[in-house]
């Protein structure tokens, strides 16, 4: 099976979920932990354009950075950091902290992660919408903007802390246009480029 590389400088669309289709986020708080971590792990290398998450899977949009060097943790030079690695990590620290306090064990994610390479901006502004559309598409609410664990909020209070608003926002041409575009779309032209099944 062949797995696409994440490729600095492009842009994806990565989605996972749980092993068997296992709740990710059991409750609240969990959803809270994995935003954290997932800054913690990937802010460094992703530049996060949106987001979604759901009870057994989540979705994100991202651009992988490119010549990504922080400082080792001994003192001695520079680490280059890797995507696909630092999602990895992300996932086992979660898992590390779900595991026990659910009394549970094993992968918690299903495993390789799934990415697609987004070819033009048409592919992104779809694929962003594709995340604030996705709990509305599960019939967690009706209006995107009533969901807790998306970037749609973010956006629209402009809060940096995990999304590069001024990126995303740069797609849509302002605040407003972000607002009316999630308005008014419906249905995606092509939507098995983005879906993940429940």
């Amino acid at each position: 099976m062949y797995i696409q590389s994440l490729i600095e400088g492009e842009y994806f669309h990565i989605y996972n979920r749980g092993v068997n289709g296992e709740d990710l986020f059991k409750e609240k708080k969990n959803y809270y932990y994995f935003l954290e971590q997932y800054k913690y792990y990937c802010a460094e290398i992703l530049e996060t354009l949106a987001y979604c998450l759901l009870k057994n899977h989540f979705h994100l949009t991202v651009r992988v950075k490119e010549n990504m060097e922080v400082p080792r943790h001994d003192g001695k030079g520079m680490f280059r950091l890797n995507a696909s690695k630092q999602l990895g990590h992300l996932f086992n620290s979660y898992a590390q902290s779900i595991n026990p306090a659910y009394r549970r064990t094993g992968p918690l994610f299903e495993s390789p992660f799934e990415r697609k390479l987004i070819e033009d901006d048409s592919h992104l502004v779809s694929a962003i919408h594709y995340c604030h559309w996705n709990p509305v598409h599960h019939g967690f609410v009706a209006d995107p903007r009533d969901w807790e664990f998306s970037s749609y909020r973010a956006i629209s209070a402009n809060d940096n802390t995990i999304i590069a608003v001024d990126k995303t926002l740069s797609y849509f041409g302002n605040i407003n246009c972000f607002q009316e575009s999630h308005r008014t779309y419906l249905m995606l032209k092509d939507p098995e480029k983005y879906i993940i099944e429940s």
